[in-house]
């Protein structure tokens, strides 16, 4: 006889859009207001005692006004989210080019550690760059940003690459981008759990490694000379 137990509801994913973009001043000025007050909250309470109560009592607004912009708490991080990573996408997209592709491998490395630093510094500097570096990593529904945002950097790279050296395998040279994108941004991270590291060391040891790994797919890239 079959069971006539349902099966439990599958959890829906919380809604991550925003619901209203402000057009007039005022309006504006609540939104990034909201936002603001959500990333001095995050550094006070964390992620998992966030609530939009406690950002529309920080904002001086009502819960229905505060849910005029942002359905729920992974709304408000979404957006932060968004905003960082197309700040530092930035710094990528003046990085990527066919000329850096084709540096000698110690300059290179210094262009990769230069690159590091920078998104480093700017990630430090930005309100909400710790504590929403921190919450796209751990919390499951926000991943899609982080992941987005990565794969739209690592085309970056790829593209560049490949435009410097057109007889490159694109699975090859895919594979290297990816992982070097997320190589420096886990370095990052392991940089702001753990304040005892030296980040000069880790970034001088990480653009290393990813300069030889850049030169050994360069090598295997050039035409085979005719005999």
């Amino acid at each position: 006889m079959p069971s006539t137990r349902q099966n439990p509801a599958v959890p829906q994913p919380p809604q991550l859009q925003g619901k209203t973009q402000p057009r007039q001043q005022r309006a504006q000025e609540t939104y990034e207001q909201i936002l603001g007050v959500t990333v001095e909250l995050l550094s006070e309470v964390g992620f998992e005692r966030l609530s939009t109560n406690l950002v529309a009592a920080r904002a001086g607004i009502s819960p229905p006004a505060l849910y005029r912009y942002f359905p729920n708490k992974y709304a408000l991080l979404h957006e932060l989210g968004q905003r960082l990573m197309q700040t530092q996408n930035a710094l990528v997209e003046a990085w990527a080019t066919p000329a850096t592709m084709k540096l000698p491998t110690p300059k290179l490395a210094d262009s990769i550690y230069g690159l590091y630093e920078q998104t480093l510094v700017l990630t430090r500097e930005l309100p909400q760059g710790l504590w929403v570096t921190r919450a796209l990593r751990a919390v499951p529904a926000l991943s899609p940003v982080r992941v987005e945002s990565h794969a739209y950097v690592t085309g970056l790279i790829v593209s560049a690459f490949l435009q410097a050296y057109p007889a490159a395998p694109q699975g090859d040279v895919a594979v290297m981008a990816r992982l070097a994108v997320e190589m420096v941004y886990a370095a990052m991270e392991m940089l702001f759990d753990d304040a005892t590291l030296d980040e000069k060391a880790v970034g001088q040891t990480l653009s290393d490694m990813l300069a030889q790994q850049v030169n050994a797919l360069r090598k295997r890239s050039r035409p085979a000379l005719q005999p």
